[in-house]
């Protein structure tokens, strides 16, 4: 792993313990089950679909926003601009993220019919049940950060709690890794199938590695691109490229009309899939 993952896990691993400290794992279970069931993820058959973030701060590019107190408006706003989702960083140590955003943000979403989805560091099932308690339809899960036998952990309880999941993968070689998640049918919430183009040593955007990776990805999992779109052009050449979701986070929160730019970047990739 790069330095950077290794801080996100070493992290990462220090709030899992602490969270277990503080409430046992058959609490969290309970309270897991007994949470409202999430809006479930629907995407646009044969078009392109768009995974809105609220990220207050970048690592790369600092403060993306002065804080939480818009959160229900902002996720609103991407809600009604057509998001079939909402990632939600939850991470505190370098995004400024925490499971309270996560949790204001699915109530706001609720009733719009839009799951959120958590994004962080995941490295154990018990983080996959913080993210259901707190009211979230899906999951991210980093392929690179983790062994194959985790990453089926980490599925295996999603699965279990009906929670969609977005693999993240930075190269070929964890494509490599998802091609065995992804293989053949599997029932119950989908699994996407992303590709990240920040390199993890800069923690600059590589946007050219979406095009080289895109064939790659299985063909029959749903595909997003992720980091580095900030235009409707770039998501016009991802779309263009076999894309079929695009997760855009900086370019959200830093523009001074988010509902707007959602939905003139969600018409521009459905216009490129059309196209093809």
């Amino acid at each position: 792993m790069s330095a950077f993952l290794e801080e996100m896990a070493a992290a990462s691993r220090a709030r899992l313990e602490s969270a277990r400290r503080r409430r046992p794992q058959a609490a969290l279970e309970a309270a897991a089950r007994a949470a409202p069931r999430p809006p479930p993820l629907k995407l646009a058959a044969e078009s392109f679909d768009l995974v809105a973030e609220l990220k207050l701060r970048s690592p790369a590019a600092g403060a993306l926003t002065a804080g939480s107190a818009d959160l229900e408006r902002r996720v609103t706003a991407y809600a009604r601009a057509g998001a079939a989702a909402v990632s939600v960083l939850t991470e505190p140590s370098r995004f400024d993220g925490s499971l309270e955003h996560l949790e204001r943000a699915a109530r706001a979403l609720a009733t719009l019919g839009v799951p959120a989805m958590r994004k962080d560091f995941l490295l154990d099932p018990y983080q996959v049940l913080e993210a259901r308690a707190a009211g979230a339809g899906g999951v991210l899960v980093i392929v690179r950060m983790l062994s194959r036998p985790e990453i089926g952990a980490l599925l295996d309880c999603a699965r279990a709690h009906g929670l969609f999941v977005l693999l993240e993968a930075f190269d070929a070689r964890d494509i490599e890794v998802m091609q065995g998640f992804l293989a053949g049918p599997r029932a119950g919430p989908p699994l996407l199938a992303g590709v990240n183009c920040r390199d993890l040593e800069t923690l600059e955007v590589m946007p050219q590695r979406l095009i080289e990776l895109a064939p790659l990805l299985p063909p029959a999992a749903p595909k997003v691109a992720e980091s580095g779109l900030t235009s409707a052009a770039n998501v016009q050449q991802v779309a263009a490229a076999g894309y079929t979701l695009a997760l855009v986070g900086a370019a959200l929160m830093q523009g001074s009309d988010p509902e707007a730019l959602a939905a003139g970047l969600l018409s521009a990739g459905r216009a490129a899939r059309r196209g093809r």
